[in-house]
């Protein structure tokens, strides 16, 4: 049963095409004489012909096969095929029976290939009672059918791969005769009997998701995380994606693949978590999921006690884009290889298992040089590869087994292509996936079939985001084939160690050889580069913290995130993706900050500058400088130089004002810039920029102002006399004083007042006196004043009541 050159990249031997040729026109007979018996003849029976019929054409009853059960029949068995019938002309159908058809066995997979595109088919009629009928098809309206016939009963031989067909055999009122208007088809693998040499077979089951997690936390202790939307936890949910995977999976025998991404994801959501309102980081609300993901992941970590688990680099980073695009920036494969270190680190914690880490998984499986060496710069010595990029060029007749060696001591698993791409269209249509179930357990077995006494390896890697009905489709396929007799079980590890075959080919395609399909959806250079711009504004952030795990982890993890293979085929989503993580590390940057000053003025030659440092993180800052510079050292000098340097260190939620030493030389103004530095250096945030204005006290200013003192000092002086004077005329003018006696106070006449009184032209002259100096006048002017209110004018008096307790001991007088 063994097919020469039957895989992808290769051409049939000249020998192989003439008997495939003379194959060709043998098969052709039969549909020419059923051409010719469907010439219109009223006479004409059915039952009398071998027709066939080409199904990629025009057809007027569409035929479904919904269901196939069992899938792979034994002996004893009874086949019940189901399925749907459509008529779309616009006339009736009559006298319409649905039947059987088994054609020859299929020899070889390309031989499947074709037969699956819908070339035309023959077949033995099964006929007599295993058959559906129906008295007419009106146009458009479905009906079913379900026919049940026993094994023994189809014209089934040796072991191989046999056509099924479901033909619609009828009548209309243009061809009044029986005539075959509808087909579909199908394959049925016949084993009845266990292989010799099973095939080894292994079947990776990704759990893979687009990444939803950002770098937000809040600013509680907890950190709570913030998601983009809520919708991991709708595949979570029962008849989600993930949990249909997850249910599916833990009852076949699998490798488990994971991206150590979505185990963080949901573990983060097992406790307090926040999802952003319309993707936008302004406003949040509480996350209500936290018991559907606690259920998913309790049974994941049941699921995988005793099983493999291979982990992929933390959010799956995508390698061809990473080869294509990223190693020309600086940095990129660093990321590349924190991916690969934390993802062991997260699924011990999460899982409580150890996993593989040593694979690498390019998109589609598609490799070049540059990829190979980028997948394995990170640690990884196996490249999980697909057989439409690692082409076979070499003569075996069968397929070879998935591993072999390409150099530099790099194994490639070469999953089989046919198989990998079985389940990637609509399975949601029960005739697709019936068909998609059937066609691959038909390569299965024509891969046993090939080399039946040479044991080998197959492994089967299908597309990592398989939909709820895919992965139903694939447990299906799965459970027939583990139910078969052709294959066994095994594990990824198990496959990497195969012998190898020694004709395989072990040679890497070239970058030409890349898929230009692949290439479109890269991740461009830009991408890399915003990413590396990101991871250099947190390097200069983390210095500054006092707890850098509260930045580090979740702007880490959210860079990986950034490189994800999931983001293929959504451009726009990536990039706004990046652009939150850039943005939200720079807001958080520009939480500590230098509080802007208006202008400074400087009076004197020496004076003291405040600058203040404001840090609303909720964290502490530290290892920060503060200098401040003058841009004008001649005018004005910082400490003993152009600029000081003051360390700086705040608390979370707090600000902190730093004091700088100035020196005024010249009047006038001089700019400042206040700047922070980390301790390294390096520039932190945005400088300020503020005049100080100087106005220096002169020796001119200095006279003037001692000249202002002196004259108030000579007018209280004139005030004091004025006020003896006065009082010493009235004590002369007091009728009741004694002659010679004192004055009113008790005190002799002063020399003053006596030449005071001469002055006045003595008492024979009559000299006019003021109302200022008539003692009887002023006596009751200061009498009225002593009975009226105080008024808020009213000065003080000139001096204090003296104080006549001694000063206590060691009182010091600031001067």
């Amino acid at each position: 049963m063994a097919e020469a050159a039957d895989f992808q990249g290769t051409s049939p031997s000249p020998a192989r095409r003439w008997l495939r040729r003379t194959g060709a026109l043998l098969a052709g007979a039969p549909l020419l004489a059923g051409v010719l018996q469907l010439s219109p003849s009223p006479t004409a029976h059915a039952s009398e012909r071998t027709v066939a019929a080409d199904v990629s054409g025009s057809r007027t009853v569409d035929v479904s096969l919904d269901s196939l059960s069992p899938k792979v029949p034994a002996e004893g068995d009874s086949l019940t095929v189901s399925g749907r019938i459509v008529n779309k002309s616009k006339q009736a159908v009559t006298d319409a029976r649905v039947g059987l058809r088994v054609g020859p066995t299929m020899n070889g997979r390309s031989a499947i290939d074709d037969a699956s595109k819908g070339n035309p088919y023959a077949g033995t009629d099964v006929g007599g009672k295993y058959v559906a009928k129906f008295s007419k098809l009106a146009p458009g309206v479905p009906q079913k059918f379900s026919i049940t016939v026993p094994v023994d009963k189809l014209p089934l031989g040796s072991d191989g791969v046999y056509q099924l067909g479901a033909t619609l055999t009828g009548r209309t009122a243009a061809a009044p005769y029986d005539q075959i208007l509808g087909i579909e088809r199908t394959f049925l693998p016949w084993q009845p009997e266990a292989a010799d040499k099973k095939t080894k077979t292994t079947y990776l089951w990704p759990l893979i998701s687009t990444p939803r997690m950002t770098a937000e936390t809040d600013s509680n202790e907890q950190q709570t995380p913030v998601f983009k939307n809520d919708e991991l936890a709708a595949e979570l949910s029962p008849g989600g994606r993930l949990e249909q995977l997850l249910t599916l999976g833990k009852d076949l025998d699998i490798t488990w693949v994971v991206d150590p991404s979505l185990l963080a994801s949901v573990d983060a959501m097992t406790r307090s978590y926040r999802v952003q309102v319309n993707g936008s980081s302004e406003k949040t609300t509480a996350g209500t999921h936290q018991a559907v993901a606690k259920q998913w992941l309790g049974e994941l970590q049941e699921a995988v006690v005793g099983e493999e688990v291979v982990a992929l680099p933390f959010a799956d980073p995508d390698l061809a884009s990473l080869a294509h695009n990223g190693t020309e920036v600086t940095g990129s494969l660093s990321h590349l290889k924190d991916a690969t270190t934390v993802a062991t680190t997260t699924v011990e914690t999460i899982l409580h298992v150890t996993p593989g880490t040593e694979y690498a998984w390019p998109v589609d499986g598609a490799i070049d040089p540059s990829i190979v060496k980028v997948a394995t710069s990170a640690g990884a010595d196996t490249v999980l590869t697909r057989s439409d990029s690692l082409k076979e060029t070499g003569n075996l007749p069968y397929t070879p087994s998935a591993a072999r060696p390409i150099g530099g001591g790099t194994t490639a698993v070469v999953a089989d292509a046919r198989l990998s791409t079985a389940f990637q269209g609509d399975m949601t249509v029960a005739g697709n996936s019936t068909l998609a179930v059937q066609r691959f357990l038909a390569q299965s077995l024509m891969f046993t079939l090939q080399a039946p006494d040479k044991q080998r390896s197959v492994v089967v890697a299908p597309q990592r985001l398989p939909t709820s009905s895919q992965a139903q489709t694939m447990a299906q396929a799965l459970t027939a084939l583990q139910e078969g007799n052709w294959s066994q079980s095994t594990d990824l590890s198990a496959a990497t160690k195969a012998k190898p075959d020694a004709g395989a080919t072990t040679r890497v395609p070239p970058a030409s050889a890349y898929p230009g399909s692949l290439r479109k959806q890269e991740l461009p250079q830009s991408a890399f580069e915003q990413i590396e711009r990101t991871q250099e504004v947190l390097n200069g952030f983390q210095v500054i913290l006092t707890d850098k795990s509260r930045v580090i982890t979740p702007f880490g993890r959210a860079m990986d995130r950034s490189m994800s293979t999931s983001w293929r085929g959504f451009a726009s989503e990536a990039a706004a993706y990046r652009n939150g993580v850039e943005t939200h590390l720079t807001g958080l940057t520009k939480s500590v900050r230098l509080i802007e000053k208006s202008e400074a003025k400087l009076s004197g030659r020496s004076a003291t500058i405040p600058v203040t440092v404001q840090n609303n993180l909720v964290q502490g800052v530290d290892h920060l400088v503060l200098r401040l510079t003058s841009t004008q050292p001649s005018r004005l000098s910082i400490g003993d130089g152009a600029y000081y340097e003051q360390p700086v260190s705040v608390s979370g939620g707090h600000s902190q004002s730093v004091k700088f030493t100035t020196n005024a030389h010249v009047n006038g103004r001089a700019a400042v810039v206040a700047q922070l530095f980390t301790q390294d250096g390096q520039a932190y945030g945005e400088s300020i920029t503020f005049d100080v204005r100087v106005t220096e006290i002169t020796a001119t200013v200095m006279l003037v102002i001692a000249g202002g003192v002196l004259l108030l000092v000579l007018a209280g002086f004139r005030m004091y006399t004025q006020r003896k004077r006065a009082a010493a005329r009235q004590a002369a003018l007091d009728p009741e004083s004694p002659e010679d006696a004192g004055t009113a106070d008790g005190t002799a006449p002063s020399d003053d007042a006596e030449a005071g009184a001469e002055d006045s032209g003595g008492p024979g002259r009559a000299e006019p006196v003021g109302p200022a100096e008539d003692p009887a006048g002023e006596a009751s002017g200061a009498a009225a004043r002593a009975d009226a209110p105080e008024q808020p004018s009213d000065p003080a008096p000139d001096t204090a009541p003296e104080i006549t307790e001694a000063s206590g001991t060691g009182e010091r007088v600031d001067r």
